[in-house]
Formats: structure tokens, sequence, C-alpha cells
């Protein structure tokens, strides 16, 4: 453990192999955990828990409630809150909870607001303003924040532009996700207009049980944000366009969906997330089964448990 003469470190429960350098305060109830490295005028209040491996870059404060994990990375001069409503001399009974769990990163200059989560491996833009919880593997920027992509995503082989009239009709797009398939669908012109189907046993891998229409959505907004034990989804375009991500738990892709003539199977024990829509997207949704809430999994930790086993 390495702490600067020029510091003001009052904790005692500091990790081996963590520095800390001049100019800091560390008060007596922070718990500081091994190999970190907090950077020159840094403040930490106490009740205040940071995991191993942690670095804090110069000029961040972090106050009373907050929890870091393992292998988080913070920009210089992040600004965390933990007070919502905050008045002079009016301390709340309880702080608001902020956690950045396991391998994130947030980038210079950005601002946490309290009771925030920031998931794991996620990305902060610098200059981020995050108002709400980011989830795991996310890349948000701006103010205020939204999601742009995911980390370590891969595009997938597809092509990205409208699909020309029987062009490839039929043909299975390769996937790094077992199970998943982009499905080219025929399209048929007439002066009247133009058609796109499918059949099960031909395009469509499964007989649905429900359809479902997604539209309206603002372009900043993330739908999805989950996966199923048993359902199949097949998702079509209709309308606009959108992105799907797919992610088995070790691979992560992502889908371009902007013709009828696309369409993408989900199988189950892949999380899915639907995102970038335009405007005038419309996405429907077909799926092998009725509603049922105990097929979902809406928290990724348990997914990836589930998939491991």
């Amino acid at each position: 453990m390495k702490i600067h003469p020029l510091s003001d470190v009052q904790a005692k429960q500091i990790g081996q192999g963590t520095s800390i350098w001049q100019y800091v305060v560390v008060l007596p109830g922070a718990v500081i955990g091994s190999d970190c490295n907090i950077c020159s005028h840094c403040f930490i209040e106490n009740a205040v828990v940071i995991g191993d491996r942690v670095t804090i870059k110069c000029g961040v404060q972090i106050w009373d409630g907050l929890r870091v994990e393992d292998d988080v990375f913070i920009g210089p001069n992040v600004t965390f809150t933990n007070d919502l409503f905050p008045r002079s001399k009016q301390h709340p009974k309880e702080f608001a909870k902020t956690v950045i769990q396991k391998g994130a990163s947030i980038g210079a200059n950005a601002t946490i607001l309290a009771g925030s989560t920031i998931g794991r491996n996620a990305m902060v833009g610098a200059g981020a303003v995050v108002t709400k919880s980011v989830p795991p593997n996310a890349i948000v920027v701006g103010n205020p924040a939204r999601i742009t992509g995911y980390v370590s995503t891969i595009p997938a082989q597809q092509k990205h532009s409208e699909i020309e009239v029987g062009e490839n009709i039929g043909t299975v797009g390769q996937s790094a996700i077992p199970g998943v398939q982009f499905v080219r669908l025929p399209i048929i012109p007439d002066l009247r207009g133009s058609l796109s189907f499918a059949e099960f046993g031909q395009y469509l891998p499964f007989i649905p049980k429900r359809y479902f229409l997604v539209f309206d959505v603002q372009s900043r907004e993330v739908r999805g944000e989950h996966a199923h034990k048993e359902l199949h989804q097949f998702l079509v375009c209709v309308k606009g366009a959108c992105s799907v991500m797919v992610d088995d738990g070790n691979c992560r892709e992502e889908y371009i969906l902007n013709t009828p003539g696309a369409a993408l199977h989900i199988p189950p024990l892949v999380w899915g997330v639907q995102y970038k829509y335009s405007p005038d997207a419309v996405l429907m949704v077909l799926a092998s089964d009725v509603y049922k809430p105990e097929d979902y999994i809406r928290d990724y930790d348990q997914f990836i448990a589930l998939v491991k086993k």
C-alpha cells in the first residue's frame, strides 16, 4: 500500500497494493479494496465501499451511499450525487444508493445522478449526464444519456440496405449465436402495391400463437431487454427501421431490420434488445406461445447464471 504524504487518509480498511496520491482525503468509514489507484485531488466520504483494482482519476468525489465494484474505471472530474433534493444543512435519513457494477467505465466529466446503477461492463461516455440506470454492457452518451450501442458487439453478416426483389429469398444468414437466424423473405411487387409473406415450414420456423406490434417509439428509447426460457420470436420491421442486439452470454451481435423482406428468429435463452427506432418504425413480433410472465428473464445477471448452467 502506498499513501502519499500530502494526503489525509483516515480510513483503516485499505487493501494491499493500493496507491493513494497527493491531496486525497479519505474519511474513516470508507472501505477500499486491493490494487486500486486513487489519483490526486479526490475525496472519499464515509459510507463508501470500493472494490479491487479500481481506478479513480483526478478530481472525483465519492459520496456516502456509493458502491464501486471490482475493475471499475472512473475518469477525471466525474461527478456523483447522493441526494436528489439537497438543502443546506438538511440531511436525509439515508442517502440514495448508487452502484457502479463490475468492469464498468465512466468517461471524463460525466455526471451520475443519485440512485442509478451502472451495469456490469457498461461504458458511460465523456460528459454524459446519467439520469437513470444503465443496463449491463450498454454504451451511453449525451445529456440525458441514451444508449447508442453495446460493448463488444459485432455487426451481423447481413446486407444493411433494403433487399432487392427476388434476391436470395429464403436464405438464412450465418450467426455467431447458435439458433439465431436472419431470414430473407419474399417481396412481390405489383402495380397495386407490394406483398411479403412467410409460411410455416418454408420461412417461418414455428407456428405462431401470438403477435404484437411495437410502434411510435422515440428514437432514444430501448425495448426488449429480456430473454425467454422457452419462447421463440420472429421479428419483422414492416415499416421504417430498427436495430436488434442479441446476446447469448458469450457473444453479442447487432442486426438492422429495415424492410418487410428481412426477419430475425430469436430462440429461447438469447437476450434481446431493440433500439435505434426510426420515427415511422413498426416492428411486428410473432411468438411461439401465448403471453406467460413466468417465461421472461428480465434480470441480466439471472440470465447469465441460467445460460452458464
